[in-house]
């Protein structure tokens, strides 16, 4: 299987005038269609973690690896080029763009990017057909039901066809129904596109449901 994801001697700190440490040396790799959850209680640093890992925030000590790439020895635009390129990310609240439909919402990555805005279309909707939402396309986020926009977002991290799926707290704003079909759906993916999956949660039903889960506790992986 190839490496994904790595980090090394990973550690963060945060520093608004009094030095709070948050992750301390660090390790962890995930490999292709390998699933990973990551638990842990509110605040101890999960969603910090995974920023990290998808190259959103730069470490204090250590270094990540994407594919790879060690994200220090990259540029910001080359950070940004190779996320683009390999990661996708979901969120416990969707961020879609309210005044776009769920088509373009999903489309959005390809046509910032600049691939042909027909081709782009046509791999949102058949992407959006393939969740279900083929009769949602034309809708805006505004229109949809809370399920139905975190499929759209997860449509959207998906698109690019990413090694690896980053999802933080997926499920957390959701009822218990459309809670375990966005898991179904993100396991799915995982399953039959081969994508690595990244998954912050603090539940530990969901944490069981994947290949192996490691907690985070007092700033290192346990």
């Amino acid at each position: 299987m190839n490496k994904i994801i790595e980090c090394q001697n990973l550690g963060y700190t945060y520093d608004n005038g009094i030095k709070t440490p948050v992750l301390s040396a660090l390790n962890l790799e995930i490999n292709s269609a390998e699933s990973l959850a990551i638990i842990g209680q509110s605040g101890c640093g999960k969603s910090t973690l995974l920023n990290l890992l998808g190259g959103i925030d730069k470490p204090t000590t250590g270094k990540v690896i994407i594919n790879n790439s060690s994200l220090s020895q990259l540029s910001e635009e080359e950070i940004t080029n190779l996320r683009a390129q390999h990661l996708g990310f979901v969120y416990q609240f969707h961020h879609l763009l309210k005044n776009f439909s769920a088509l373009y919402n999903v489309a959005m990555p390809l046509l910032i990017r600049g691939d042909n805005t027909q081709i782009a279309l046509k791999k949102s909707n058949k992407l959006l057909s393939d969740i279900g939402l083929q009769n949602r396309l034309n809708h805006r986020p505004a229109e949809l039901s809370g399920g139905q926009r975190q499929r759209v977002a997860i449509a959207r991290a998906l698109i690019n066809n990413p090694n690896c799926l980053l999802a933080d707290e997926p499920t957390g704003n959701l009822d218990a129904r459309n809670a375990q079909e966005i898991l179904g759906l993100i396991m799915e993916f995982n399953q039959q596109k081969k994508t690595a999956l990244i998954l912050v949660t603090h539940d530990i039903k969901i944490a069981k449901k994947v290949d192996r889960f490691l907690t985070l506790k007092n700033g290192i992986l346990v």
